[in-house]
């Protein structure tokens, strides 16, 4: 989970992590920037999805961000990978999809 606190959240949320055993993983607390692919990603996700949604259950907050992570992955394309969706250019790179590529 990743998202821009301030102190006072930040300090809560490592709190929180604690009392459920779970642990900061690929970021130290306070340098976001040593992942800056996983903060870009999480800064388009709030940007497009979870500040225009107000989710009243769990359930419904993970069928949103679920329909929203799959449409970034599959319908949206990604200037970084040549204007393709992640899934196109997966299928392209490991060479699942040999017929779109020797077209």
């Amino acid at each position: 989970m990743a998202k821009r606190y301030g102190v006072s959240e930040s300090a809560a949320l490592l709190r929180w992590a604690a009392m459920k055993s779970l642990g900061s993983a690929l970021i130290v607390p306070g340098k976001p920037w040593h992942n800056g692919t996983v903060d870009s990603w999480t800064g388009k996700n709030h940007e497009n999805c979870l500040s225009i949604e107000w989710f009243h259950s769990g359930a419904e907050a993970m069928t949103i961000i679920e329909g929203w992570r799959r449409h970034y992955n599959t319908v949206r394309p990604h200037s970084s990978l040549c204007n393709l969706t992640p899934t196109a250019y997966k299928e392209t790179a490991t060479g699942q999809n040999r017929s779109a590529t020797l077209k």
